[in-house]
């Protein structure tokens, strides 16, 4: 094999889109798909290149540096690729230790072993860290109203979509957490950078914006709520439903993640984002009309179904990447416009209810629990 790298949390939603991409991009590659599966991780979302012959699975926890290790070792790595992470917002702040110990302490594991085993010799190493855009705080919305249609979501317009303000996420600006998730993350991050001015490690940070698309566990707002519109079940709106977020399709940013790993410059930090800004409550209108049209009810029928809920402590007010350095040096903008992003990720999930079923049931960790339990 030409490459031999490891990509952690490969079996969830946006690490399965990247193991699946480099498998079959990359037959010289041996793909090494290191996940612990916990709730979030699902190895049904890669049976389409379970059998493939430059890819591997093991099931393994970041946190344990010697099995890190050792498998470093045996599998002769020279990439990394991280992106094993808990990140739902909501959970961080009933449980803060737990993202401390995956988020921080897991990566510091990984960057430990890497540094161990590749000893110095960092000639064609490469260690790439994905991180969020939740690191730099909140962003103030200056224009309530947001950027009247016709719009665009190509980078190269330089227009963001519904912009709704003049100031955006980029790469120098300096990191305000707000959440136990984003303080969690912004930990990593510097522990990252911290390895490549301390050792000399060859390390790139990506902060990404919010993904959807299909495979994203269900207790995220897009997945979340096609399934409630589909099943008649409240939409549970946080306050007012105002809050700003940039959507990114997960292809889109596999794809930039496939470049900046290849292309990336060491120690450089890129952000990836989707040049396209959505209040809360207009993404959840634009699901529930096109839910009801592909299941030929009345389009918007089920507006009724949004619940306005007490805010989430903490919540940031807006975010938005600018992706420019990312365009500008490696070429890479977004593919789709996001009504067509939308379109597909709805049809993909009404047309997949059993693994919708499977996964809101945890019926597939019990069955990865019995497999892997003598392991």
């Amino acid at each position: 094999m030409k490459r031999s790298i490891i990509i952690t949390g490969g079996a969830g939603f946006i690490g399965s889109h990247v193991v699946r991409l480099f498998v079959n991009k990359y037959p010289d590659y041996k793909v090494i798909n290191l996940d612990k599966l916990t709730y979030a991780g699902n190895l049904d979302n890669l049976k389409d290149i379970q059998d493939k012959p430059n890819y591997k699975f093991v099931k393994m926890d970041i946190c344990d540096f010697d099995g890190v290790l050792k498998l470093m070792q045996d599998e002769k790595v020279d990439g990394i690729i991280h992106l094993a992470a808990e990140s739902h917002v909501d959970r961080s702040i009933k449980d803060p230790f737990t993202f401390a110990q995956t988020n921080v302490m897991g990566t510091l594991s990984l960057l430990q072993a890497a540094k161990c085993y590749w000893d110095g010799n960092w000639e064609g190493k490469r260690f790439y860290h994905i991180s969020t855009d939740e690191v730099y705080g909140a962003l103030e919305m200056t224009n309530p109203e947001g950027i009247k249609p016709p719009f665009t979501t190509k980078a190269s317009s330089g227009e963001h979509h519904l912009a709704y303000g003049s100031k955006f996420f980029t790469e120098d600006l300096k990191y305000q957490p707000h959440s136990p998730y984003s303080a969690s993350k912004a930990s990593s991050d510097h522990f990252v950078r911290a390895f490549h001015d301390t050792y000399g490690m060859p390390t790139i940070v990506t902060n990404c914006s919010n993904n959807y698309g299909p495979y994203q566990f269900p207790e995220k707002l897009i997945p979340l709520f096609i399934n409630n519109i589909r099943h008649r079940k409240p939409l549970p709106v946080y306050g007012k439903g105002e809050n700003v977020r940039d959507w990114l399709f997960v292809e889109d940013h596999a794809r930039a993640i496939d470049i900046i790993f290849h292309k990336g410059k060491i120690a450089e930090t890129y952000n990836i984002g989707g040049f396209n800004e959505w209040k809360n409550i207009d993404i959840i209108k634009v699901l529930i009309n096109t839910v009801d049209r592909l299941l030929g009810r009345p389009e918007g029928a089920d507006m009724d179904l949004i619940t306005y809920v007490t805010d989430r402590a903490g919540h940031d007010l807006r975010y938005a990447i600018d992706s420019t350095k990312l365009q500008r040096e490696l070429g890479w903008e977004p593919s789709l416009q996001f009504e067509e992003g939308i379109e597909r990720t709805v049809r993909w999930y009404l047309d997949h209810q059993e693994w919708v079923d499977n996964v809101t049931s945890g019926e597939y960790q019990k069955y990865y629990d019995s497999m892997y339990k003598n392991r």
